[in-house]
């Protein structure tokens, strides 16, 4: 089915509405006149388990795109959110009426949309007792375990512990562990005992492991130093599994917020980021994992275990409530013990459903409030500004960042022993969509520029050190031999996430794509002057928590602060619109980078 717009999508999916409450159960074909039922099978029989699993919600509910302020709608047609995820959860549970279903999340849901932000910083839970929207919307779907991914973080462990709290059900995270106590800082698994049919039917039970990303150490650093550690998900599964089969475990799932590729976004100070993989081939005993954090469709996925032979399935249901993962396990007992005679794993298409009236209205309140909060005018723009091109080209909408990050780190050093140094800043393109309109510019078009709720630090570089940054942030786009066509859409290496290519501002310099990786900046020199950046030169350099604590292992940036104030840098944006009442480029907007190649700038179709 293909629709041409969002209204159309909308008009099919309320003829729908009716079939969406219908259990999911194929009819049975008729029987030819004059046929006879074959005998019954004499083999062992069989009970069957579903397992529905979600990942990466991101604080989405409503389909809805807060920076569009309209529904949400991409090329694919995807739509998103926990009420799109309860039709289908709902529509499965009646077609298994009677037969045991459970639900698991893995991680990754109290961040990513400006829903989930207005309460955790407009109106946090911790400081109004509110339950957070993400907890009214999961409560309605009843899931039986979360996990939590390392965005549940994001904005400290006391508002974590306040969403928990108001949790119906368990949060996992095995390898987060008390520094002090060096035990387990939260739940690390539960064990779920289900009947398999009918009164009388035989009870299974179903151990479930939760197990976080390690990389939390890094990237919120700030929340969890010196209260706790993140240790090893391989490790830890291997510690816990044989726990949760010794205490009864008939059936063992790990829910996971890590991916399954076995690299990681750091360096190897830290154990692995992606390790599901390898958990499935290293640790006996596990029969399936629902895993998430990379954001990728994976429907199904068998992995050998190197020490048993047996096959482990793997899933992970895309994000933001775009997919439902469905896996289903056939079992029989032998000699008194269960044993998997089948499984595999179905991806549902939350785009084929509408969404479910009672999530919707327990969430209604708080989504109109934060509707209202992002249509909040903050300036007027004298242009149109777009970041359509920022990935390949100099833009003002992301100079307006560097400069409000420059201002804001000059002001803070001024009477200190650094405030002689010039100040550089860095920013990176997060999204190609965003656009501050020629007049009116609102809340959700500036978050919509600076979407990650990121803080404001800055640290002394070395000319040598910026350097190697620049030339390190240079290997996100491909190698384009001099006359080689120029195509925006294939001018970076999709290997590397926009969000980890960096611009700077207060440097001249070109990046030339003609050359190898870590040849490439082939122009570095003072503003003004020309004169090339000497090796010892000293700099400050703002720069956002993440990528200061190691995100994306830039090289030299992980240092002690000159600067940390724990101000966040889509709010400061915001104060700086407010302050001012105008966005003009001719203010912050200054041109210091370029594409090049063999010193020609690199032309692009249609700019």
């Amino acid at each position: 089915m293909t629709f041409s717009s969002g209204a159309s999508r909308r008009q099919v999916l309320a003829v729908a509405a009716a079939a969406a409450t219908a259990p999911l159960i194929a009819a049975a074909p008729a029987r030819a006149a004059g046929s006879t039922d074959p005998k019954p099978s004499r083999g062992p029989k069989t009970w069957d388990l579903t397992v529905l699993g979600t990942s990466d919600t991101h604080g989405n509910v409503y389909n809805w795109d807060y920076y569009r302020d309209a529904e949400y709608d991409d090329s694919k047609h995807n739509d998103v959110g926990v009420a799109k995820l309860a039709t289908l959860v709902n529509q499965i549970r009646a077609e298994r009426t009677g037969r045991a279903t459970l639900v698991l999340d893995a991680g990754d849901t109290i961040q990513g949309t400006p829903l989930a932000t207005y309460y955790a910083k407009q109106e946090p839970i911790t400081t109004t007792g509110e339950t957070h929207p993400m907890a009214n919307a999961m409560n309605i779907l009843k899931y039986d375990a979360v996990t939590l991914g390392n965005h549940e973080f994001n904005y400290g462990l006391p508002l974590l512990a306040k969403w928990i709290g108001q949790l119906g059900f368990p949060a996992l995270a095995a390898n987060a562990v008390n520094e002090a106590t060096g035990k387990p800082a939260y739940l690390p698994y539960v064990i779920k005992e289900v009947r398999l049919g009918g009164h009388g039917a035989p009870k299974l039970k179903v151990g479930i492991l939760g197990l976080t990303n390690p990389g939390v150490a890094i990237w919120d650093k700030g929340n969890v130093e010196g209260r706790l550690v993140f240790a090893d998900m391989v490790e830890t599964a291997a510690k816990w599994v044989p726990v949760m089969r010794a205490r009864g475990a008939d059936l063992v799932i790990v829910s996971a917020h890590g991916g399954d590729s076995g690299t990681s976004s750091y360096g190897p100070e830290l154990p692995n980021e992606n390790p599901c993989t390898m958990i499935a081939e290293q640790v006996p005993g596990i029969d399936a994992i629902l895993f998430g954090h990379a954001h990728n469709e994976v429907v199904e996925k068998f992995v050998t275990n190197a020490r048993t032979g047996a096959q482990v399935l793997l899933s992970e249901p895309s994000k933001w409530g775009q997919r439902l993962t469905r896996m289903d396990f056939t079992l029989t007992r032998e000699r008194g013990c269960w044993k998997v005679v089948s499984k595999h794993a179905t991806m549902l298409n939350t785009n084929t459903v509408v969404e479910d009236p009672a999530v919707l209205a327990a969430v209604r309140g708080q989504h109109t409030k934060t509707v209202s909060y992002v249509n909040t005018v903050v300036a007027r723009s004298t242009v149109e500004l777009s970041a359509a091109e920022s990935r390949y080209k100099d833009t003002p909408i992301l100079d307006f960042i560097n400069h409000v990050q420059t201002e804001v780190v000059t002001a803070a050093l001024a009477g200190t022993e650094h405030a002689a140094l010039p100040v550089l800043s860095i920013a990176a393109p997060f999204s190609r969509t965003a656009v501050f309109p020629a007049g009116d510019v609102r809340i959700r078009d500036v978050a919509g520029l600076y979407v990650y709720d990121n803080t404001l630090e800055a640290v002394v570089l070395t000319g040598a050190e910026v350097r190697a940054y620049l030339e390190y942030s240079a290997k996100y786009f491909t190698t384009l031999a001099v006359g080689a066509p120029v195509d925006p859409a294939t001018i970076s290496d999709p290997a590397v996430p926009d969000y980890n290519y960096d611009v700077f501002s207060g440097l001249d310099y070109d990046i030339d794509v003609s050359r190898p990786v870590g040849q490439r900046i082939t122009r570095l020199v003072l503003p003004g002057t020309g004169a090339p950046v000497a090796d010892d030169a000293r700099f400050v350099v703002a720069v956002n928590n993440y990528r200061r604590s190691g995100g994306g292992n830039f090289p030299g940036i992980v240092k002690p602060q000159v600067y940390n104030a724990q101000q966040e840098i889509r709010q400061l944006l915001i104060d700086w619109a407010q302050e001012r009442g105008t966005i003009d480029p001719a203010d912050f907007f200054v041109p210091n980078w370029r594409l090049v190649r063999a010193g020609v700038p690199v032309e692009f179709p249609n700019a």
